[in-house]
């Protein structure tokens, strides 16, 4: 017996599962696979220790899909983007510049949170919802699409059809592959390391983007913890220096933190595991295929610089959800997932060239090409108009 439903999302990540309650709330009736059942404790094995900075126009998608009263108590204020070059000869700061959310308007860029946090209010969220059908621990096994239709077959042996396909299962999406798009891949040789610390200078709500060579550096304000300022790290590096440091015993790490971070928080006490992160850069050909929409890292991958990744995939959300509920009875037609393509891709591709540009600029080594970063970084401060432009594009802001 074939099940039916208007959507099934396959990938229960932080955007499958948030897609899953987007569309449930917007009426539709949703079915949401995931092979893995969601961590949902930090302390448990295989938690996801990196964090979210939700930018200012992710907020609304939240707010439709009834996640943000769940989570914004959870949650740490960005209200100034500080970037800092450490690129001279001894690695302390020659450079420092504040981007205020305060020249844009009133609002914080954005606010950061755990990402196993937003799992586990997601998942409660979804089970208040009672046209949406989350499955954890089935994937998807087989895709066949038809002009009115997309079938498929999950490991339980289930046989569903759904109007609209949504293809949120990573960055080596089964249900890409199946539907026959191919992908653009751009790798770097990099690893990132992700945890959290705690420090005794407050952060005062500033996200502070370090670089020297390697990758960037970055500490995103995170609430107290066990009454001391705390900080989400996330720490790029080329791939065999990256598993050096994860493996480094905990005071030799703290040590070489110090020094990464030229001091400016103050000695960095680690107070969770650290996790170890592959860093590519990744673009579908196309969004869109028979019934089939791609969402998220099915259709994007970015370094973590600038909290672009998953604003994107919330980006994508809210065009399909828009679409969608514009015209439901034409849900997952043909027109309807062109205008998705034809929205979300020139779009997503331009951001996708730019974080490259400045990821490959942030990995520099020799000296001279430190100096001409840390001499652009000046000149494009430097300039008000320009400076506002900037912000205003980090955010998907026009």
């Amino acid at each position: 017996m074939r099940e039916t439903t208007d959507i099934l999302i396959s990938g229960g990540g932080v955007a499958g599962l948030t897609a899953a309650a987007a569309f449930g709330a917007a009426g539709f009736r949703v079915v949401c696979v995931d092979p893995a059942p969601p961590v949902i404790e930090e302390a448990d094995a295989g938690a996801d220790l990196r964090t979210t900075a939700f930018l200012q126009p992710s907020r609304r998608v939240l707010e439709a899909a009834g996640l943000w009263t769940r989570i914004a108590p959870h949650g740490s204020a960005l209200r100034v983007m500080r970037v800092v070059d450490a690129g001279g000869e001894t690695p302390e700061p020659r450079i420092v510049k504040d981007f205020d959310a305060a020249e844009i308007g009133e609002e914080p860029f954005g606010w950061n949170f755990p990402n196993w946090l937003l799992r586990r209010e997601t998942v409660a969220r979804l089970a208040e919802l009672p046209n949406v059908d989350f499955r954890p621990g089935t994937a998807t096994r087989s895709v066949l699409t038809r002009e009115g239709e997309a079938r498929v077959t999950l490991s339980d042996g289930a046989q569903l059809s759904a109007r609209l396909l949504i293809a949120a299962d990573g960055r080596a999406s089964l249900v890409r592959e199946a539907v026959g798009i191919g992908v653009r891949t751009m790798r770097y040789g990099q690893k990132a390391l992700a945890f959290a610390v705690t420090h005794p200078v407050p952060h005062g709500n500033v996200s502070t983007e370090i670089h020297r060579s390697g990758g960037p550096f970055t500490l995103v304000p995170l609430p107290d913890r066990g009454g001391l300022p705390s900080s989400a790290v996330v720490w790029m590096e080329r791939g065999p220096e990256a598993l050096r440091l994860a493996a480094l015993p905990v005071a030799e790490f703290e040590a070489a933190l110090l020094a990464r971070s030229a001091g400016l928080l103050g000695p960095l006490t680690l107070v969770t595991r650290r996790s170890v992160w592959p860093i590519i850069a990744q673009i579908a050909e196309r969004f869109d295929a028979e019934r089939t929409a791609l969402l998220a890292e099915a259709a994007h991958v970015v370094p973590p610089i600038g909290a672009q990744g998953l604003n994107m995939s919330l980006a994508d959300l809210a065009c399909l959800l828009d679409l969608a509920t514009a015209a439901p009875e034409r849900l997952g037609e043909r027109a309807m997932l062109s205008a998705y393509n034809r929205r979300r891709w020139p779009e997503v591709k331009a951001r996708v060239m730019g974080i490259d540009l400045l990821n490959r600029a942030s990995m520099l080594s020799a000296q001279p090409l430190r100096d001409l970063r840390a001499g652009m970084l000046n000149a494009l401060y430097s300039m008000a108009p320009v400076r506002r432009t900037l912000m205003k594009a980090g955010l998907g802001v026009r």
